[in-house]
């Protein structure tokens, strides 16, 4: 499957902050976008709100000018950010003193099933298909053999 540089690189700094620790939901260094930001927080300027899709006034001038950031609009960063956090069981847009949030926001379950959700969306973008989707690998033809091989890499 070709994948663009964006979605390959994007997804490699995901994979590598999870599993160096690196990835907080609640830090815009560390975060979704933060992360694919090269870890970088200067995104957080384009909206009002952590979590919101709806850009601000300097959101809106980036996405009028067609700036991208790493090949992201700020549309499909916020897009990211929000995905993630709601996968992570955030309520959004999230306000640290009274929004339903995960008890431990650094859990590795809770991070993945929001990178899960990102990477998801991040192929969407990209219209390739999730390349986190498994379900493929269980279905079978009607005389129970299975119907995709598995390549091994």
């Amino acid at each position: 499957m070709n994948t663009s540089n964006r979605l390959e690189s994007a997804i490699n700094k995901l994979y590598m902050a999870f599993h160096n620790n690196e990835l907080h939901p609640e830090c815009c260094k560390s975060c979704a976008v933060g992360n694919i930001l090269d870890r970088t927080d200067a995104w957080q300027h384009l909206s009002d709100d952590h979590g919101s899709t709806k850009l601000n006034y300097l959101g809106n001038v980036h996405q009028m000018l067609n700036r991208r950031f790493n090949g992201y609009t700020p549309q499909e960063l916020l897009q990211i950010e929000a995905t993630f956090l709601k996968a992570c069981g955030y309520q959004l847009p999230f306000r640290r003193k009274n929004n339903k949030r995960p008890e431990n926001p650094q859990d590795k379950d809770l991070l993945f099933n929001g990178l899960s959700a990102v990477i998801g969306l991040l192929c969407q973008l990209d219209c390739v298909p999730n390349v986190m989707d498994y379900t493929k690998l269980f279905e079978t033809q009607l005389n129970g053999e299975p119907k995709y091989e598995l390549v091994s890499v």
